[in-house]
């Protein structure tokens, strides 16, 4: 498979290099493959959350680089380093990506650069092209097939009356789905990955990896990325990406003859980071704070901020989060401030 050919290019450096393990199975085949191209043990990073009632990739993890032979690190990421490093994400995010995985991201980076390493190989781009997200299901159903004009035109800010005036550009944003969704000879599932491959990926994905990792001198590269991988997965039949409930067919049946410890046909879990706990856990003071930042107040009613870092539910949650790393990232971006201490010296300054 292309794949083998991938990670042996984008494994080439004049300098040590590593990887980073998920639970999940683009990382598996990336170390799958790096295992049988490389005599000695790979260094295999991999993060776990303290605190929160999420699912920890670390034990699935550890059982994968065991079986791989790869010499493995965990790293935890706690509450104290949501409140520490926040700022300093923020700072190095030119664009303001408030994506939870900035977190654990950038304090990978930081670990592979104290263990010497200059590069590292990640599994991004794996979900894209072979179809592992569970929306992806979604675009073989009937009521997909309207296409953009079945969405919702609202962001989450709209939904919870958080802003001044309705967010207009969200609107206009869905023009350029409908750009993608509206291509003829391309079936209902090539048309959402496309839109993930041309918007999501580079705008999001691509940003965090490049930003977080090189703040601390690694290079992070993506060989599920590399242009012959991506002309097999961008050439299978829909049947060979989706089984049932089950995405990323083909990937998995090549991890599961590589690499079968990983258990390639289990359930996805989901990726998640407790940030939402540890927002509440600060709401009382975080709340004031971020309502009365300039970059907020100027666009969203300070009282309804205010009200959200109060409460507990899924769609709250992530509109403190946004506003929070919003918030710090004015700071630096718009306003030209030094990012210097935790979460509370930026706000409160």
């Amino acid at each position: 498979m292309a794949l083998m050919d991938s990670v042996m290019v984008h494994q080439r450096a004049d300098v040590p290099y590593g990887m980073f393990l998920s639970g999940g199975i683009d990382s598996a085949a990336v170390l799958a493959a790096m295992s049988r191209l490389n005599e000695r043990p790979v260094k295999a990073f991999t993060v776990g959350f303290s605190g929160g009632d999420v699912h920890d990739e670390r034990y699935h993890a550890r059982v994968v680089a065991r079986a791989a032979g790869a010499e493995h690190i965990e790293v935890e990421f706690c509450e104290e380093d949501f409140i520490e490093l926040l700022p300093k994400i923020a700072a190095v995010l030119d664009d303001p990506v408030a994506d939870y995985a900035t977190l654990p991201t950038y304090k990978l980076g930081q670990s592979a650069a104290r263990e010497g390493l200059k590069v590292v190989l990640c599994g991004e781009g794996g979900d894209e092209l072979f179809a592992g997200y569970g929306r992806y299901r979604s675009a073989t159903r009937p009521w997909w097939k309207g296409g953009g004009k079945a969405m919702r035109a609202r962001s989450v800010l709209d939904s919870l009356d958080l802003l001044r005036e309705p967010s207009l550009n969200w609107r206009k944003g869905l023009a350029a789905v409908e750009h993608f969704v509206s291509c003829k000879g391309l079936t209902p599932l090539q048309r959402v990955q496309a839109i993930d491959c041309a918007e999501w990926l580079p705008n999001d994905l691509l940003i965090k990896l490049d930003r977080c990792l090189m703040a601390h001198g690694v290079e992070g590269r993506t060989p599920l990325l590399d242009i012959a991988v991506a002309e097999v997965a961008f050439a299978l039949p829909d049947e060979l990406k989706l089984r049932g409930r089950l995405g990323k067919w083909l990937l998995r049946k090549w991890l599961e003859r590589y690499l079968p410890q990983a258990n390639a046909f289990a359930r996805k879990r989901g990726f998640t980071v407790p940030v939402g706990t540890w927002i509440m856990r600060h709401g009382a003071k975080l709340g004031p704070l971020v309502a009365s930042q300039p970059g907020v107040a100027e666009w969203c009613m300070p009282e309804r901020v205010r009200s959200i870092f109060m409460q507990n539910g899924k769609h709250e949650n992530f509109a403190a989060w946004i506003l929070l790393f919003y918030a710090l990232w004015h700071q630096v971006h718009v306003l030209g401030h030094g990012h210097k201490g935790d979460v509370y010296d930026c706000l409160e300054s």
